[in-house]
């Protein structure tokens, strides 16, 4: 191979380092003010924009459709999720009242507040059951008015017991059986004795009225709360959602009382997410500094190396910063990882300068000779790595991935910034530290029978990389992409195994699509079509909360409220009762229980029971009375709400709740939910993708992630087809020379496609997180290969036992270390970005260290 030739830029390169080597003092005292500077005017003016919707581009004609869809639905948007289960339906109505009450006292912090089931659906309710469900459910009410009456005049536990009591004497006299009475005589038993236990497990009146046990979704409620958020803070819905958790305590809506409330949606989520990726990070950024100063002390093996390497970069991160808060203003938590990028570069530029420092110290005495030849052999790779790795960076500026696009801008100026530091700042500081010279060369003699066996064994070692680069295609396309970024999230935390849990359930999935129509006839109409798609499980629009039958139901409603009407709006209510009267009532309950005719087996529980919390303390007494009556009042209202309801139209359907489904300026929204299992991605797809056949313009939360998905994707191949030419524009221009050029891309291909295949075998995915790894990989790979073909045009014919061997792995190990120990995050999809960096760099090392020494051997031929 021929050799480079000295070019001017080399030249100026080498007067500049001899110039910041002569006046070192003054460089170092004039960086240091500039860092200073820098780091002033980034903590005055750097602003944090954690926003995600605002990472993509808006023009995109998708997210121009959620734009429009938002704007007419604005209720929708933002949202916590309150999730309240109870032990019974009604505690958590009675729950999720309270906690809905509670929130709206704070108009500072939550913006709206809201039950998941609204006014309206709670008052017609019975008119949305069948026909025949209707009639059985009023036979039963009618059945029980007796008791009814007994409670709307008392509703107590003493009230509850007089109610009993009526019912006995009905089973003594032989007009009732006693199996009839066996569901509340049941429940009631239940509750005396967890009482007695020290435990309250409430009675479910919901269940004694319907006459059927509740299934999962009769247990759950939901506040749905959009709170005041700040974008400019990392975790900008934290006052939220502590408010939030407050209120729960306060309320005493604990499992001890018979109430779980969690926290979900995206932006719980989101908060999550951040305290995951924190939690520790402390701990882990000072084990990996450690373990990158052990490494670099390893390659270098002088502190007086070392310290200059540092302190460069932090400088060049600081003038960064300084870039990046300039030219950007607000940060992203896309853009913001430039940081991890530079250090990633700013470290190897470092590394090799340093390297090539203590190589030339070993044959050249004199430390200002050796400098200058420091200079002259490292100013093409480097300035050329540089290049190329701001080339790939900046091939992100016209992508519709705005957070990357961002970080494009700032990691390719960083490297710009890297190399002007590492032949100003490093030379100066290297004279100040004086480090001593090396006693025997810095490069790896040992691996002189490598070096051989590669360039004598070079067919086969081209044959073998072949093969891998056939096998590791034909692996690439079971490269997946993940578009769920619900994965990327710690399953353990409340927010994201809540939403876990609902999105198995197709009635109560995010994963929906929405639909903005013309007009609400437009919309029902739409709504049947979708709802006859198998990929559909269910269709809603302002047209299927009008009841059916109405004109058959209404009359058994009518019927029913003539009948329970005078029965639940008593003249008077009784007084709370004392615990005197408490026991008093019971006493009378146990001795009618005992009494009944043959010592009915069937009383015999309840009585024991009944008779364990007479026995007991009033601490027991209470926690009893609580159980059988606390949600006494609420489900009497419930029934006086769902007894008054009548005739419903599209038109007299309540304001407040039309305006969740019709805009003022008379569109309709259609919210359309998947068949099947929502957190299975084939399934999603197969559900867009029909209803947008039907329904091109739908949005909602499905389409959106496989939009951010394909832009996301497309960004990054995109960029990657434009960084690769733009690399190959740079290397061809400085190298002047298409094979040279081959030799520095090839190893780098057999990288990008082993790493896929690496990925392909361990389950890995690429998802929103690891994405971002490949930025720094590919600039790693075309930097350390150009570091080799550069020294190979220069005369260097032993790669491998160069000082440039040592460079090069240490700056791959140290920023592995530094990174790679994201792999161990709890966050998945820190973890995942963490593994596809040990991956990449692993694999792009061994096809720089084995595959470009037989290349550079077979072009040498």
């Amino acid at each position: 191979m021929e050799a480079v030739p000295t070019s001017a830029l080399t030249d100026l390169v080498v007067r500049l380092v001899d110039l910041c080597r002569r006046r070192a003092g003054a460089v170092a005292a004039l960086f240091l003010a500039l860092t200073v500077a820098a780091g002033w005017y980034t903590a005055a003016n750097i602003r944090m924009d954690t926003d995600t919707d605002r990472l993509l581009s808006a023009d995109l004609p998708w997210k121009q459709q959620e734009r429009a869809y938002d704007a007419a639905f604005p209720q929708f948007q933002r949202r916590l999720v309150a999730v309240i289960d109870g032990t019974t339906p009604d505690r958590a109505d009675d729950a999720a009242a309270a906690l809905a009450a509670r929130l709206e006292q704070r108009p500072n912090l939550f913006r709206s507040v809201r039950r998941g089931d609204a006014p309206y659906l709670r008052t017609h309710g019975l008119l949305f059951l069948k026909e025949a469900e209707l009639r059985e459910l009023a036979d039963r009410l009618i059945e029980a008015q007796p008791m009814i009456g007994s409670l709307a005049a008392d509703p107590s536990p003493r009230g509850l017991f007089a109610a009993i009591n009526l019912l006995l004497e009905g089973v003594k006299r032989g007009q009732l059986d006693l199996a009839a009475t066996a569901p509340i005589l049941d429940g009631i038993a239940d509750a005396a004795e967890s009482a007695v236990r020290g435990e309250e497990r409430p009675l479910s009146w919901q269940a004694l009225f319907t006459g059927r046990e509740p299934g999962p979704l009769d247990l759950r409620r939901f506040v749905l709360i959009q709170p005041a958020l700040d974008f400019g803070s990392l975790s900008p819905t934290v006052s939220a959602t502590d408010a939030v958790r407050a209120a729960v305590r306060e309320l005493g809506l604990t499992p001890d009382a018979g109430v779980r409330v969690r926290l979900t949606g995206n932006i719980a989520m989101e908060e999550e997410e951040f305290r995951t990726v924190a939690d520790g990070a402390e701990v882990s950024a000072a084990g990996s500094l450690l373990a990158v100063a052990v490494l670099l002390f390893l390659c270098l093996r002088s502190g007086r190396l070392i310290l200059p390497i540092l302190l460069t970069l932090v400088a060049g991160l600081a003038f960064t910063f300084g870039f990046a808060v300039a030219a950007v203003g607000t940060l992203n938590p896309i853009s913001i990882a430039f940081a991890v990028l530079f250090i990633g570069m700013g470290v190897d530029f470092g590394i090799q300068v340093a390297t090539r420092y203590r190589d030339r110290r070993h044959a050249v005495p004199d430390p200002a000779d050796a400098m200058r030849d420091t200079a002259r052999g490292i100013a093409g790779p480097l300035l050329l790595a540089a290049a190329t790795t701001a080339a790939g960076f900046l091939a992100f500026l016209p992508t519709d991935y705005v957070g990357v696009s961002q970080l494009g801008l700032i990691a390719g100026a960083g490297m710009a910034i890297a190399a002007a530091c590492n032949l100003t700042l490093l030379p100066a500081l290297l004279t100040l530290f004086r480090p001593r010279p090396e006693p025997e060369p810095v490069g790896y003699a040992a691996l002189a029978p490598l070096d051989r066996l590669l360039v004598e064994r070079r067919r086969a070692v081209l044959t073998v990389a072949l093969g891998l680069g056939v096998a590791g295609l034909l692996a690439l396309p079971l490269l997946r992409f993940d578009f769920n970024p619900v994965n990327l999230r710690d399953a353990k935390t409340e927010a994201v195994s809540t939403a876990l849990e609902l999105m198995a359930d197709r009635d109560t999935t995010p994963f929906t699509v929405q639909i903005l129509a013309r007009s609400p006839a437009e919309a029902a109409a739409l709504a049947d079509r979708l709802e006859a798609l198998p990929e559909v499980f269910r269709a809603l629009s302002i047209a299927s909360f009008v009841p059916g039958g109405q004109d058959r139901k209404l009359p058994i409603l009518d019927d029913l409220n003539l009948l329970l009407g005078p029965t639940l709006t008593p003249l008077s209510v009784a007084p709370p009762p004392t615990p005197a009267q408490i026991r008093a009532a019971m006493a009378e309950t146990v001795e009618r229980l005992r009494a009944l005719p043959g010592g009915e087996a069937r009383a015999a529980r309840p009585a024991a029971a009944l008779s364990a919390v007479l026995a007991a303390d009033d601490a027991t007494l209470a926690r009893f009375g609580r159980a059988v009556a606390a949600g006494l009042p609420g489900r009497l209202d419930a029934l006086r709400g769902l007894l008054s309801a009548g005739p419903v139209t599209p038109d007299t359907i309540p304001a407040d709740f039309r305006r969740d489904w019709v805009t003022a300026d008379g569109r309709a929204r259609v919210e359309v939910s998947p068949a099947g299992d929502g957190r299975d991605p084939d399934t999603l797809v197969r559900f867009v993708a029909a209803v947008r056949a039907v329904a091109p313009a739908a949005t909602g939360t499905a389409v959106t992630i496989q939009e951010s998905a394909h832009v996301i994707v497309g960004a990054f191949r995109d960029a990657g087809l434009v960084a690769l030419g733009a690399i190959v524009i740079v290397l061809f221009t400085v190298l002047r020379r298409p094979l040279d050029v081959a030799l520095v891309l090839a190893p780098l291909a057999l990288a990008t496609v082993l790493t896929g295949a690496v990925a392909v075998a361990a389950g890995l995915a690429l998802n929103f997180a690891n994405i971002i790894a490949l930025p720094l990989l590919l600039g790693a790979g075309v930097a350390f290969a150009i570091y080799y073909v550069v020294n190979a045009r220069a005369g260097q014919d032993r790669p491998l036992q160069s000082s440039t061997t040592r460079a090069v792995f240490y700056s791959a190990l140290t920023t592995a270390v530094a990174f790679g120990s994201l792999a161990l995050s709890n966050h998945p999809g820190t973890a995942s970005m963490g593994l596809l960096l040990l991956i990449g760099l692993g694999v792009i090392l061994l096809t720089v260290f084995l595959l470009l020494p037989a290349l550079l051997a077979a072009a040498r031929e």
